[in-house]
């Protein structure tokens, strides 16, 4: 995939995931997709994604930067929303919070193989 391809199947992947389309999820993770270094699979990616919106309701993924070099994918996502009990360990409760993700993902065979994420933790905690 070329830098624009990249661009547009990252867009489309976010697109898929603000509208919890999951029947379409498997056009963008790979079937043996790993999560920080742990082997989740396609399954596994999806749990954790299911997982994710049960605890943020009002979760939507916005695309603050975006950078893309064959065959990778980096991006700073920004987070406006109000989880309903704990989050990254932290209680919440309902509180509205704001917060960004650093993302880094490889692409083999067109689809979502290998993700690095870190989310601002320390961001979230200072709202608190």
């Amino acid at each position: 995939m070329t830098s624009e391809q990249l661009r547009l199947f990252y867009r489309d992947y976010i697109a898929c995931l603000n509208g919890q389309d999951w029947h379409r999820l498997d056009r963008y993770v790979h079937e043996e997709a790993q999560h920080n270094g742990r082997a989740f699979g396609l399954s596994g990616y999806l749990d954790m994604l299911r997982s994710d919106f049960r605890a943020i309701p009002d979760l939507v993924f916005n695309i603050d930067l975006l950078m893309c070099e064959p065959p990778r994918i980096a991006a700073r996502l920004c987070f406006d929303c109000t989880p309903v009990g704990t989050f990254l360990g932290l209680d919440i409760g309902g509180r509205r919070i704001r917060f960004t993700e650093n993302v880094f993902y490889e692409v083999r065979n067109e689809r979502i193989a290998s993700v690095w994420s870190i989310v601002d933790k320390a961001g979230i905690e200072a709202q608190l």
